[in-house]
């Protein structure tokens, strides 16, 4: 514990173990160690997670050490196929934040250094009061869109503008750059769904408490729906874009497969590539759809496919589209969307995705499961104009056929790899210097530096 010692500041970094939060939260945290090289940070959060976030032969940041915190799950629980997917995020929010608690009392006995700053995933609300209690500045980070974090910090607004009997399909229309999104379309939890479930009570209480942050920093830029954006900054002492963390943070390709040599040999904005990220996987009766689809197309294709290709795909499809397709267990995504080959992204409609997809340049076909994504899928389509939701927001061979030949094959749709283009362009401005990401990083560091108790 000798680097406790020496270091100027000890900021403990609370991490959410599920879905994509940790590593987000983790290229924050490099950025701010390499800002200031004179701090530790202690990244607490599950073993299961910080095993996946911290790999071995993982490049090591000195200044950032991981810690374990406990899952919540009963002694002997093992993952599998058959259980609810849902149920160790519900064990692990029964945990919080007595776990997280624990964990900050054993990291000060353990390096005999009082914690200076506290930053967390916004989703935990409970910082504030644990940074309260340290009397040290709470920062909040949040992975998803700013415009999903103004629906769950509005919750209640919402809630007494929509009547629970009110049509699915019925405008938002009486807030500033919601007309064009629906009642359908806003995150579980807001006005439709189970109220008293775990994660929509979380978020509930995240857009309570998060006022109290002393900053809020988000994984985004100022000039994507900057009127969202504004609205945010009104409400937070200071709400901060500093992403696309895509663009700033480098991660080493690893192109195992390689899928961009192979993208080599096609034609500029003419592959079809499909993601639907590292959590879920659609059910198989759209899985067949869309294997009819690009078994019956002339488009090639590149599929990042996470499941078991012998049981999932249908028989025989990998070698009947081996001379136009590629079905790949891990890509390097960021490069294959930048890379001029490809023509549309068909995808689950998650954040880390359509950042990624914007700083590439490639339109997007959405299949929305959960969370934001349906609001994401909707704001893409109608609001910034580069992307198609599915007819009837599943994958069938017709909705998936039309969306893909209009992106790829109409002059609509080259307008809008124009639109995205645009964007891009504002993304990559955003991260130079001076930009206005790395300005409001500039003032991210400045809070968590801060000598001063920030109430």
């Amino acid at each position: 514990m000798e680097k406790y010692k020496k270091a100027s500041k000890h900021i403990a970094v609370m991490a959410f173990p599920f879905g994509t939060h940790a590593a987000p939260l983790l290229s924050i945290i490099r950025r701010l160690s390499e800002a200031f090289p004179a701090a530790m940070f202690s990244f607490l959060c599950t073993e299961r997670s910080n095993s996946s976030t911290f790999p071995k032969g993982h490049q090591k940041h000195d200044s950032i050490k991981p810690f374990n915190v406990w899952d919540g799950l009963p002694e002997g629980y093992t993952y599998c196929l058959k259980r609810n997917p849902h149920e160790p995020v519900d064990y692990f929010l029964q945990a919080v934040p007595q776990n997280f608690k624990d964990a900050v009392d054993e990291l000060v006995a353990e390096t005999r250094r009082p914690i200076d700053c506290l930053i967390t995933d916004a989703f935990y609300y409970f910082g504030a009061d644990i940074a309260d209690e340290l009397k040290v500045p709470w920062v909040a980070l949040w992975t998803a869109s700013p415009r999903a974090l103004f629906s769950h910090a509005e919750t209640e607004f919402f809630r007494r503008h929509v009547g629970i009997n009110d049509p699915v399909d019925k405008p938002l229309d009486f807030l500033q750059g919601f007309a064009s999104i629906r009642v359908a379309d806003l995150p579980d939890g807001v006005v439709r769904g189970n109220f008293d479930a775990s994660v929509p009570v979380l978020l509930n209480k995240m857009g309570l408490t998060l006022p109290r942050a002393a900053a809020v920093a988000a994984n985004s830029y100022e000039d994507l729906d900057n009127a969202v954006v504004n609205m945010l900054k009104s409400r937070y002492k200071r709400f901060l874009n500093v992403g696309p963390s895509n663009l700033i943070s480098a991660s080493p390709i690893d192109d195992r497969h390689g899928c961009l040599d192979w993208l080599e040999r096609h034609e500029p904005a003419s592959v079809v590539y499909i993601s639907f990220g590292s959590v879920i996987t659609p059910p198989p009766h759209e899985i067949g759809a869309l294997t009819q689809v690009l078994e019956e197309s002339n488009f090639p294709f590149l599929w990042s496919f996470r499941g078991d290709v012998e049981k999932q795909l249908p028989p025989g499809f990998p070698k009947r589209t081996s001379s136009k397709g590629k079905i790949v267990p891990w890509a390097p995504q960021q490069k294959i969307l930048e890379h001029p080959s490809v023509g549309v992204f068909v995808s689950h409609g998650g954040w880390n995705s359509i950042l990624e997809s914007i700083s590439g340049g490639v339109p997007m076909v959405f299949r929305p499961f959960f969370g934001d994504q349906k609001l994401n899928t909707r704001t893409v389509e109608t609001i910034w104009g580069f992307g198609l939701g599915l007819e009837g927001g599943t994958l069938t061979k017709e909705a998936t056929t039309n969306a893909l030949n209009f992106i790829l094959s109409t002059e609509e749709g080259k307008k809008m790899r124009q639109k995205v283009g645009v964007q891009k362009e504002l993304a990559y401005k955003a991260v130079q210097p001076n930009g206005s990401s790395i300005e409001n990083f500039k003032t991210l560091v400045g809070v968590v530096t801060c000598h001063h108790y920030l109430p």
